[in-house]
C-alpha cells in the first residue's frame, strides 16, 4: 500500500526526492504522505480531486486484500 501511494506522489511532484510515506498498520491502516510546500497543491488538486482519487485507489486495493486503509496528507 505504502509502495502505490508513494509512486503516485513522486509521479506528481515537482520535488519527488522530498516525498515521505509512513504506514502505520493496525485495526485500521493509516498512511501519511508529506510533500514539499511547493507540490501540496499538485497533490491536492483543483478542489481535492486527485487526491480523492489516489484515495480511490488505496480503497480500492485495500479491499482486494481485506483491510481499512485511511490516507492523510500532512503540510
Amino acid at each position: 500500500m505504502r509502495d502505490l501511494v508513494e509512486y503516485v506522489a513522486r509521479a506528481l511532484a515537482d520535488a519527488p526526492d522530498e516525498v515521505q510515506v509512513d504506514e502505520r498498520v493496525g485495526a485500521t491502516t493509516a498512511i501519511t504522505l508529506r510533500v514539499a510546500p511547493e507540490d501540496l497543491g499538485r497533490v491536492i488538486g483543483r478542489q481535492g480531486k486527485t487526491v480523492k482519487a489516489l484515495r480511490t485507489l488505496v480503497a480500492a486495493k485495500a479491499r482486494v486484500e481485506g483491510r481499512r486503509v485511511m490516507l492523510e496528507i500532512l503540510d
